[in-house]
């Protein structure tokens, strides 16, 4: 299981039998959950008016323990339940909560200190190793491994909508406005720091491009490049990887939630890197039909 900011592929969800517990976004007067009534569409109308604000909120233990329970009915045995950074999120405070109601030995419930594909990809690896036949401890390893070796950089139009989400401190908020600065953002320990700055948009776009390829050095690697309302700059993106880095598996490419683009904002741009480990690229070589 995993929450909603994961933003794996519709066929992977499927594929590897992975279900969702939302976020909730709150518009004006009116919430929903993300993904099923209020999409990156309507976040990103709203924040491109002026004074338009857009707020999230975590599911609830009440929400969590319900999605256990309908997996455990269903025919489950164990559940690991992998979610975004409880630095950003409290998401994961909630799913720990339900987890302690449900039984911690049913439950086990993994921080991956990161959001968007930084999430999704250690879910990925837990499903697959889940999939190969791992026991709960496994599996929630898996997730942990693939956790602490993904990279996530990304840029935005303004830093005013992360500050104002309490997501970055006001004084690189500051800096990103006062000297006209763009700052190259990445997650570090759960948190979103300012990795270096750059003076134009275009610099920034490079730099992406130029982190991802010192991350993967020689190695094979899957990227995602998530945006919000800028379908061309994450297309070129996406195409200066391509170019830039051989050894890519597989890239995906998909806009941002509404949960991530609420502090975000239009504009940004980013990409999640996850070097494949030695073992899977060995397997599917063997068995190049999988997946």
């Amino acid at each position: 299981m995993t929450d909603s900011t994961a933003y794996l592929p519709p066929e992977l969800l499927e594929q590897y039998d992975i279900a969702v517990v939302p976020l909730y976004v709150v518009l004006g007067a009116g919430s929903g959950r993300e993904g099923e009534s209020i999409g990156p569409d309507e976040v990103a109308q709203v924040l491109s008016t002026r004074g338009g604000r857009v707020t999230t909120s975590r599911p609830s233990p009440d929400d969590f323990a319900a999605a256990y329970r309908r997996l455990l009915d269903a025919g489950a045995e164990r559940i690991v339940s992998v979610h975004l950074s409880a630095e950003l999120s409290g998401t994961w405070d909630a799913a720990r909560l339900a987890a302690a109601e449900i039984g911690g030995d049913v439950v086990t419930v993994v921080d991956t200190r990161s959001a968007a594909m930084g999430n999704g990809f250690p879910v990925l690896a837990a499903a697959r190793t889940a999939r190969a036949g791992g026991d709960a401890a496994a599996v929630a390893a898996a997730a942990e491994k693939a956790a602490g070796v993904t990279r996530t950089f990304f840029v935005v139009d303004t830093l005013e909508h992360l500050r104002r989400g309490g997501r970055i401190g006001s004084a690189a908020a500051l800096l990103g406005s006062a000297l006209a600065v763009k700052p190259v953002l990445h997650v570090v320990d759960g948190r979103v720091v300012v990795l270096e700055k750059v003076r134009t948009s275009a610099r920034a776009m490079n730099r992406l491009v130029q982190r991802v390829v010192e991350e993967v050095g020689g190695g094979v690697a899957d990227l995602a490049v998530h945006h919000l309302a800028a379908p061309e700059k994450a297309e070129q993106l996406a195409a200066d990887l391509r170019d830039q880095v051989p050894t890519v598996r597989d890239l995906y490419v998909s806009e941002l939630g509404a949960a991530i683009g609420a502090h975000v904002g239009p504009g940004a741009v980013g990409v999640v890197v996850a070097p494949e480990p030695a073992d899977r690229v060995a397997h599917d070589a063997e068995d190049p039909a999988e997946d």
